[in-house]
C-alpha cells in the first residue's frame, strides 16, 4: 500500500499511556447483532438512507420503546490473549503514523461522497489505546478487538490487534490492516445515515438468532463500505499496490464467523453468527471495491 506520502489525520487521540478496567464496547470488528422481522421494510429504508434521504416515516411504523440494544464484542479466550501478548513488540510510532494516514484517506474518500449527496461528512476520531479503554459505550479491553462506538462516534483500536491479525489469523499486510480501519469507519458512515440507530430499534424484542441475523447484515454492509473506500482511494490517490486487494480479502476470509468458530471449537453455529461467513465478507468487500457506489451496499 502506498501510504507514506499520504496526508496525516488530525483526528487521532493517543491514549496508549492510559489504562482502564474491563467492560463492554460498541460495534466491533467481530461483534453481535441480528434480525428477521420487518426486513422487507428495512430494504426500502436502507436504500433511502444510502441516497441521503430520511427513512423515519417508513421505520416509525415498526418498533418503538426502550433504549437501543448495546452490542458487545466477542471476547477472545484468555489463552489467545496471553499468547498474543507474548508475541507483541512495542508499538512503534510508524504504526500509529500508518493509522493516521489511513484515517485521513477515509476522510478524503467519504467527504466528497457525502458532498455529492448534499450532505456533510462528520469525521470520526480514532482512539489509540493499550490494554483497555473507556468510551461512551462503556469500558473495553483490547481482547475485544477494534470497535466503533456510536455514543461518541469514535473508532477504537489497540494496535497490538495487528500482530494477532498477522500471526493468529494468518492475515498479514498493510492493506489488511487498512481494511480493519475502513470497516470500523464504515460503521460511522452507517451512523451518519441513521442505519445503526434504526437497526438497533428493530432489534428490540427480537430473539437472539433474529438479532444476530440483522447484525450480520450491518457488518457485511460495513465490509462493502470498506470496499468503496478502497475503490475511490485507489482511483483518486493510487494507493493500491499489487497484492493489496488480495490482502484485504484474505483478512475478510480469515475473520468470518464460520472460520473463527471452526478454529476455536471445530464446528460452527450459524444462529450465533454476528458478522457473516468468510465467503460473505469477501463477497461484500469485493463488491464495494469493484463498483464503488453506495447502492451496491444494500445488504438488507
Amino acid at each position: 500500500m502506498r501510504w507514506k506520502s499520504g496526508r496525516r489525520s488530525t483526528n487521532i487521540e493517543d491514549r496508549r499511556s492510559e489504562s482502564a478496567g474491563s467492560g463492554r464496547s460498541g460495534r466491533g470488528f467481530r461483534i453481535g447483532g441480528g434480525g428477521k422481522g420487518g426486513i422487507g421494510i428495512i430494504v426500502v429504508a436502507v436504500v433511502i438512507m444510502l441516497m441521503g434521504g430520511d427513512p423515519g416515516t417508513v421505520l416509525n411504523m415498526l418498533l418503538g420503546g426502550s433504549a437501543p440494544v448495546q452490542t458487545q464484542t466477542q471476547n477472545r479466550t484468555q489463552t489467545q490473549t496471553q499468547s498474543r501478548n507474548a508475541l507483541i513488540p512495542a508499538v512503534t510510532d510508524e504504526m500509529a503514523e500508518f493509522v493516521s494516514v489511513v484515517l485521513a484517506d477515509t476522510e478524503d474518500t467519504w467527504s466528497p461522497l457525502f458532498g455529492q449527496m448534499g450532505e456533510t461528512y462528520q469525521k470520526p476520531h480514532l482512539v489509540l489505546f493499550r490494554g483497555a479503554v473507556k468510551s461512551a459505550c462503556g469500558t473495553a479491553q483490547s481482547a475485544m478487538g477494534p470497535f466503533y462506538c456510536s455514543g461518541d462516534q469514535k473508532v477504537y483500536i489497540d494496535l497490538s490487534f495487528y500482530e494477532e491479525l498477522k500471526h493468529t489469523f494468518k492475515a498479514p499486510g498493510d492493506f489488511a490492516q487498512a481494511y480493519v480501519i475502513a470497516h470500523e469507519v464504515g460503521h460511522h458512515v452507517q451512523q451518519q445515515f441513521g442505519i445503526l440507530q434504526q437497526v438497533h430499534q428493530l432489534q428490540r424484542g427480537m430473539s437472539e438468532p433474529e438479532a444476530n441475523a440483522l447484525s450480520v447484515k450491518l457488518e457485511l454492509q460495513a465490509d462493502c463500505l470498506a470496499g468503496i473506500w478502497a475503490h475511490h482511494a485507489n482511483r483518486v490517490r493510487n494507493i493500491v499496490e499489487p497484492g493489496d486487494i488480495d490482502e484485504a480479502m484474505n483478512a475478510a476470509s480469515k475473520i468470518g464467523d464460520d472460520a473463527i468458530q471452526k478454529r476455536a471449537q471445530g464446528y460452527s453455529v450459524p444462529d450465533s453468527f454476528t458478522h457473516g461467513t468468510s465467503a460473505q465478507r469477501v463477497k461484500w468487500f469485493n463488491l464495494g471495491f469493484r463498483r464503488g457506489d453506495l447502492q451496491s451496499c444494500n445488504t438488507f
